[in-house]
């Protein structure tokens, strides 16, 4: 399939890693290749929500890694009879391996006579306190950590009607207290998990948080310098699918390709009387690189088809994909299940291969995908990708126009089977496309019972 030539201005990915997340680079699609969203591995329950500060309504979960250390936080909350049966608290737990979670006696906050428990703040901000390292360079030592939380307050400092997010701050992740009396986010509905986060590729702050646009519950956006003063809101935009109600979003950087951001959020079925079906929840897969406009990926990452999933918020994935000493090549992320079905609920953990959101895939017979014009640096094309029994995976270097070059067309190319996170890809030429980096080119890629997950330009790798 020649493309032609066509008026685009190349688009410089340099030696990023590039991912079918979104749909940004693509071309065209030919033959059985298809983008499919894939679903993590369901692998242990880490954490039951047993102890008496906890409960059956422990929701958003907040998971990140900080050095040798992997820190979690979450809402303790025991909802009885339909109502809660003590004041909601924030939880701390930390682990050493991301599966093996230790509850430490912090003696910070008293619970029923007694400070031996993890909480580590309760009162205004504790329904949904959210927090995240700060990775500003020039971020204090005392405000290393921060967080957001809702409340209610008035300018006089009493109690109020309207939910309002406030910053907190920590040296430690374990000391609180807020970075200044008055809220810093005023107007959103805010009853989910709200998050920021110091984005470096936009230099600055980026807060998501939960509000309502045309009678749709919805996730709005805005950015900071100092994370007080908060401008630029707006709603995000989608495609690939139809408006619908998104509650949690999980928003989070994506270390592997870092201007890629990837989200998790909670769509939220309402109760439907003819499917004879209650309020239903499910996660889905969001992703984008301005922060603003995402492609929206219509399937479930982990459908409500079980007792644990199903209902009304038993599905909430935590924020934070962290990777595991134990599994270089793959990331976890955490999902909340059983919410409200007995005295506690569990989290349990589940996996994606490394880049493994969205694949290139084809089956039986082949199919092709063709990238936009693009400009690179670098010496080696690698790719990750996984070819079934009796599958290939090939590659052709185009020119801007979708011309082959020669050397480099998709009969040179050496067939890829088997499976492999970073692999070189070869030619009979060899593997050097170092005299073609910061030209206009196009690449196609041809596969056969094989998904291909991202590929990457680098300046190191196998020689010719």
């Amino acid at each position: 399939m020649a493309l032609g030539a066509r008026a685009a201005e190349p688009i410089d990915i340099g030696s990023r890693r590039e991912l079918f997340t979104d749909d940004y680079l693509v071309e065209g699609l030919s033959g059985s290749a298809t983008l499919v969203v894939q679903k993590p591995v369901s692998r242990e329950v880490v954490l039951v929500t047993d102890k008496p500060w906890e409960g059956s309504s422990c929701l958003y979960f907040t998971i990140f890694q900080d050095g040798d250390l992997y820190r979690m936080y979450y809402r303790g909350l025991q909802i009885k009879d339909g109502k809660p049966a003590h004041p909601e608290v924030v939880c701390y737990a930390e682990s050493r391996d991301g599966v093996k979670w230790m509850r430490p006696e912090l003696e910070l906050v008293e619970f029923d006579g007694s400070t031996k428990n993890n909480i580590v703040w309760d009162g205004l901000g504790s329904h949904n306190f959210t927090p995240f390292i700060d990775h500003n360079p020039e971020c204090r030592p005392e405000a290393k950590y921060k967080a957001l939380g809702r409340g209610k307050r008035t300018p006089d400092g009493k109690p109020g009607s309207i939910h309002q997010l406030f910053a907190f701050q920590s040296p430690d992740g374990i000391h609180w207290s807020l970075m200044r009396d008055e809220p810093v986010l005023t107007k959103g509905r805010f009853d989910s998990q709200n998050l920021a986060f110091w984005n470096a590729e936009r230099d600055c702050y980026v807060a998501f948080y939960r509000d309502s646009l045309g009678g749709f519950r919805a996730i709005r956006t805005a950015t900071s310098h100092n994370f007080l003063d908060w401008d630029e809101h707006r709603f995000l935009g989608y495609r690939g699918a139809a408006r619908q109600h998104l509650y949690t979003n999980a928003i989070q950087r994506y270390d592997r390709a870092p201007h890629l951001l990837i989200g998790f959020p909670t769509r939220f079925l309402p109760r439907n009387k003819f499917a004879d079906r209650p309020d239903w929840t499910e996660p889905i897969l969001i992703a984008g690189r301005d922060g603003r406009s995402f492609r929206l990926w219509n399937d479930p990452i982990i459908p409500a088809n079980t007792k644990a999933t199903s209902g009304n918020r038993s599905n909430y994935v935590s924020w934070g994909l962290v990777q595991l000493p134990d599994g270089p090549n793959e990331y976890s992320l955490y999902a909340a299940e059983d919410r409200r079905t007995e005295t506690s609920m569990r989290l349990r953990r589940y996996s994606y291969r490394a880049d493994g959101f969205v694949s290139l895939s084809a089956r039986d017979s082949a199919g092709e995908l063709f990238t936009r014009p693009l400009t690179f640096s670098g010496r080696h094309l690698v790719v990750n990708y996984a070819a079934r029994p009796g599958g290939s995976l090939g590659v052709e270097l185009q020119d801007a126009s979708g011309k082959p070059v020669s050397g480099f067309a998709l009969d040179d190319c050496d067939g890829l089977d088997g499976d492999s996170v970073q692999h070189v890809v070869r030619w009979e030429s060899g593997t050097s496309v170092e005299a073609f980096a910061g030209q206009p080119v196009r690449l196609r890629f041809v596969l056969k019972n094989a998904d291909l997950y991202s590929f990457q330009f680098v300046s190191c790798g196998e020689e010719p």
